[in-house]
């Protein structure tokens, strides 16, 4: 995740609620950003790009609804709003706007994290769902298309050459074993290894450049000494 990226946007005008809130969330395991304004929500999404939108409805300079209706043209991932008022008809007008739960406030904190936790968790299970109605390969943040020789990373493009791709492929198939050199030689070459050729090592570096690994100390694309790569299906974070 980039350094301006985000778990959750808390759109929340009331500052201490909001700390309190983070705070609790922050201690369980998530990044938070929080904006306290309405009609700055939707450009304080685009620069964090979060997993889950949790949003008042009442806030300053644009409503949280507006904001919810707004960021429904490019976000289909959770939101969660916070209403003052436990009237039906609040919630109603809520979820018609688009968000996804609600719970009043004053929140319980351990309620909000559950609802987060359950939200995040459906919204991962609908992305596996269509990524393998499309076969896609799912690792996490990151998503290989076959079909259209796409890959994500936590939910940005990453732009490779065919060839990076299909190693990639074999990589991603076989996530969690190692494969040597005369394995991946074989499978994309349709040849023996002639034990000189390092085109595979360049490969596998400017990957790791693309996918964000550390060139020195590789977590996600690791080199396993005397016995080729491995790619740990366990170091992309999130689906997102």
């Amino acid at each position: 995740m980039s350094a301006d990226r985000s778990d959750i946007l808390l759109v929340e005008d009331d500052r201490r609620l909001a700390t309190l809130t983070a705070r609790y969330l922050e201690q369980n395991g998530f990044s938070v950003t929080i904006e306290s304004r309405g009609d700055q929500a939707l450009a304080q999404f685009a620069r964090v790009r979060p997993r889950i939108v949790l949003l008042d409805i009442m806030l300053p300079g644009m409503d949280g609804l507006s904001v919810c209706r707004e960021l429904r043209k490019q976000f289909d991932g959770p939101v969660l709003i916070f209403t003052a008022r436990d009237t039906d008809i609040d919630q109603v007008i809520g979820l018609e706007a688009g968000a996804d739960d609600y719970v009043c406030k004053p929140a319980d904190p351990i309620v909000l994290l559950a609802r987060t936790r359950a939200l995040l968790r459906r919204a991962e299970q609908s992305v596996a769902a269509a990524a393998k109605r499309r076969n896609d390969i799912v690792l996490g943040g990151l998503r290989i298309s076959e079909a259209s020789q796409q890959v994500w990373l936590d939910g940005e493009a990453v732009t490779m050459t065919t060839q990076e791709f299909e190693l990639l492929v074999l990589l991603a198939r076989s996530a969690g074993s190692v494969l040597s050199r005369e394995d991946i030689y074989r499978s994309i070459r349709g040849i023996e290894y002639d034990g000189m050729d390092r085109s595979i090592d360049g490969r596998i570096s400017r990957l790791r450049k693309k996918l964000n690994d550390d060139a020195d100390a590789p977590t996600r694309i690791k080199t396993v000494w005397g016995k080729g790569y491995l790619l740990a299906p366990d170091a992309w974070g999130a689906a997102e």
